[in-house]
């Protein structure tokens, strides 16, 4: 597995920008830090995976890096739903811990498996 430093840096850079976005559009009082920075950190993973890890199979960097892809989107789709409802911080918590937790659960089988 090699990190690669630039793809990386752009990740965190796009997750910063919608980590603000999510904390300037939350509307429950009082819970715009944690959408921002939960936010921020839960497309971060996915995305960093995607575009900045390469493995020594090019299967298996098309295959982590096309999951990276669809858990983005999963984790924009959530978190802008929850920017846009009224939501609990341990219903947010759990969700997304939940969806982060099987991302990282199935990149470690695919990596494994070394297809």
């Amino acid at each position: 597995m090699k990190i690669n430093l630039i793809p990386t840096i752009i990740a965190l850079a796009i997750s910063a920008l919608i980590g603000y976005a999510l904390y300037a559009l939350c509307k429950t009082e009082g819970q715009e830090l944690l959408l921002g920075i939960g936010g921020g950190i839960a497309t971060f993973i996915p995305l960093a995976t995607a575009l900045g890890v390469r493995f020594e199979q090019s299967r298996t960097s098309g295959n982590i890096a096309a999951l990276g892809g669809a858990f983005t989107l999963i984790m924009l789709v959530c978190c802008f739903v929850y920017a846009f409802v009224q939501f609990t911080p341990p219903a947010f918590v759990i969700v997304v811990g939940l969806l982060v937790l099987t991302f990282i659960m199935i990149v470690y089988g695919i990596a494994r498996a070394k297809q």
